[in-house]
């Protein structure tokens, strides 16, 4: 249930106080690790956001300079917000194989560990609606709106207000005690609920998700220049993966985690007890063969409630031919990209070739 906070009242004789422990209790029944509460100041945040998009730094995103300043203003997208309650969900499975060990293998594809099992939205949306719910039938109507990486919502620096982590070098929030591998969704609120501290960064002069990154996104310190960035090029981009990324993208075919890979904070990280986040149709061992060979029918059966579907088939195979052109040569692999070309679309058919050419293998 949706309510629409400025039409309705503020409820009468809460204790905020008490109510804010019941929400972290209740949070926790409900699978979260974490939740903190943040005000609706964003004003340093608009700044970054404004610079990084003058600078075009979105590139193809253009819905990221939607919606005037709703991004940054809770009280603009949902009026009479006044509380954001932000929630944290670790994801990362437990894997036989250590994800580091997958990453350039010469057969094998690399698929980026938040997108192995089922679409987080749909998870972490479910839960905060319940966890919602919760607290109305605590102090009845009020008003909320819940969010998971599905409106205008700068997801991080609220998080990073309200205490769930600092926003790392990368760009990606960091938690001192869980690393970086989590989800986090949102409930926008009347409520006049206490505010939890922010944290402050912990990156100190580190810089190994800056010198780890195989496109040299990270263009600076909490720099990041996304049209560099594998996961767009992989899952954002339309077009063409610019000839200047394609060897560096390696066997990545949705998605990237090296900077969180390699961040020494995540030695911390805690592996995910859910089962909806566990790996599906074995894709965190998948060899990129037997993948291309998928048709439409197989893939949209084998992608069913899952974040890849964003993409479509045609970027799927797009993304898998640039990595087989980077895989070790070998007969299954040219002729696996040789079969699928007379039946390819102009983009897919452009990316077989350069496989093939760098298999030194164009008839």
């Amino acid at each position: 249930m949706r309510l629409k906070l400025n039409d309705l009242s503020q409820p009468e004789n809460i204790d905020f106080a008490k109510l804010t422990l019941e929400i972290q209790q209740w949070g926790r029944e409900l699978g979260f690790q974490q939740i903190g509460i943040s005000d609706i100041d964003l004003q340093t945040a608009e700044q970054r956001l404004q610079s990084w998009l003058g600078k075009n730094f979105h590139g193809a995103m253009e819905y990221m300079s939607r919606h005037g300043n709703k991004r940054t203003q809770p009280e603009l997208l949902i009026p009479g917000t006044i509380r954001v309650i932000s929630a944290r969900m670790d994801y990362l499975p437990n894997e036989t194989d250590d994800p580091r060990d997958i990453l350039d293998h010469e057969q094998r594809a690399y698929i980026s560990r938040y997108a192995l099992g089922r679409d987080y939205h749909k998870v972490v949306r479910k839960r905060l609606a319940s966890l919602a719910e919760r607290i109305s039938d605590r102090v009845g109507n009020y008003g909320y709106r819940v969010f998971v990486d599905s409106a205008p919502v700068l997801e991080k620096p609220i998080a990073e207000k309200a205490g769930l982590g600092w926003i790392g070098k990368h760009t990606n929030l960091i938690n001192r005690s869980a690393g970086s591998w989590f989800f986090l969704g949102e409930i926008f609120t009347d409520l006049d609920l206490p505010v939890d501290i922010p944290e402050s960064s912990h990156c100190g002069t580190c810089r190994s998700c800056i010198d780890v990154c195989p496109t040299q996104a990270i263009i600076g310190p909490y720099k990041l220049d996304a049209r560099r960035c594998i996961s767009y090029l992989t899952i954002e981009l339309k077009e063409s993966i610019p000839l200047e990324f394609r060897k560096a993208i390696g066997n990545r075919i949705y998605g990237c985690d090296d900077c969180q890979l390699f961040c020494p904070w995540n030695k911390f990280a805690k592996h995910s007890d859910e089962a909806d986040f566990m790996p599906r149709h074995k894709l965190d061992t998948a060899d990129l063969v037997d993948l291309f060979a998928w048709d439409e029918d197989t893939w949209l059966k084998n992608t069913a409630g899952s974040a890849i579907r964003r993409i479509g088939f045609e970027r799927w195979l797009r993304n898998i031919a640039v990595a087989l052109g980077n895989a070790k040569s070998s007969d299954a692999v040219i002729n696996s990209l040789r079969a699928r070309l007379p039946r390819s679309s102009e983009l897919l058919r452009e990316h077989i070739q350069w496989a093939l050419q760098q298999h030194n293998a164009v008839q």
